[in-house]
């Protein structure tokens, strides 16, 4: 299958769990008090959007094995959190941005009070999505032999793993949020900045592929690999949007170009020059390509999708 028929096939399937997901976790009755506060998490979450960490989750499972549908919750946690950050990330306290994806951000469509509560909602909604998947995990009620026993208790143990490693990396988001924000305006020398990066943006995408590998079943040096791939396509991703706030087009992105600068943000165009960050961004893609050698051919979508973040033009 093509690289693009492939993202579109997931990109489907992601929309499809997330409707499915969000009736079931995060709206109660149409006619509820907090129907607003519904419409506003509704509003964001299904804003469309590349879809790109619970892809990666996704994508990274299917290197081992086939039964994507068992690690489709951790795949639309993600998907929410993200949707959480961009909700905060827009606020007039943050970034006050007016536009994302070509509509009004959470706060103009609504206000920044139901804006700040959606996101909260988001986060949180993205905690009961896994915690009842631990349920159910642990609530099966059939007959059960040694196998299966030790098939549960190795699941645990993979769940339990990757759910101590979301907090963390949703922790290092906010983190990295925080630095961004103090550090508007000020000089920062390139330590600084690649830490905001990691955090802010590459915290979440490498947990993403880190789920995925030990969902799958991955061992820690086929865990280290992929880690690899992960961090080098997480600063790739941050390193493209700083060329896009420079150089992209406003009617493409579905926001103002140029806000990075305006708001004296420290970048790696402002760092090192547009052209000087359009080769790092190559040598990052490379790494993360290499890092999949040891994988074949099955890595094969993995490697399209570093080549995707690295020249999407949104």
């Amino acid at each position: 299958m093509e690289f693009k028929e492939e993202l579109k096939k997931y990109q489907e399937m992601v929309n499809k769990e997330l409707e499915k997901y969000f009736k079931t976790y995060l709206i109660g009755s149409t006619t509820c008090y907090e129907k607003t506060l519904n419409d506003s998490k509704e509003y964001s979450l299904m804003a469309g959007g590349k879809r790109l960490r619970p892809i990666l989750v996704l994508s990274t499972y299917k290197l081992f094995r086939d039964d994507i549908e068992k690690c489709f919750p951790y795949a639309i946690a993600i998907e929410m959190v993200h949707n959480f950050s961009l909700i905060h990330d827009d606020l007039p306290g943050i970034d006050n941005d007016d536009f994302r994806h070509g509509k009004l951000t959470n706060h103009k469509k609504f206000n920044e009070a139901t804006a700040i509560l959606a996101g909260d909602g988001l986060l949180n909604g993205a905690y009961m999505v896994i915690s009842n998947d631990f349920m159910n995990l642990i609530a099966k009620k059939r007959k059960r032999t040694i196998d299966d026993i030790k098939v549960d208790i190795n699941d645990i143990d993979k769940k339990t793993r990757v759910f101590s490693e979301f907090a963390s990396a949703v922790d290092r988001m906010i983190a990295g949020e925080y630095v961004d924000t103090e550090d508007e305006g000020k000089e920062i020398d390139i330590n600084e900045l690649e830490y905001i990066h990691r955090n802010k943006t590459g915290a979440l995408i490498k947990l993403c592929v880190r789920m995925g590998a030990i969902l799958g079943g991955a061992n820690e040096e086929e865990l280290k690999s992929l880690t690899s791939y992960a961090e080098n396509i997480g600063l790739a991703f941050q390193i493209k949007d700083d060329i896009l706030s420079e150089e992209g087009d406003e009617k493409v992105l579905g926001k103002p170009v140029g806000n990075d600068k305006k708001r004296g943000k420290c970048t790696y165009v402002s760092e090192y020059g547009l052209e000087e960050a359009k080769k790092i961004l190559d040598r990052r893609t490379e790494n993360a390509i290499s890092a999949l050698e040891s994988f074949g051919n099955k890595a094969e979508f993995l490697r399209g999708l570093a080549l995707y973040i690295e020249n999407r033009n949104k």
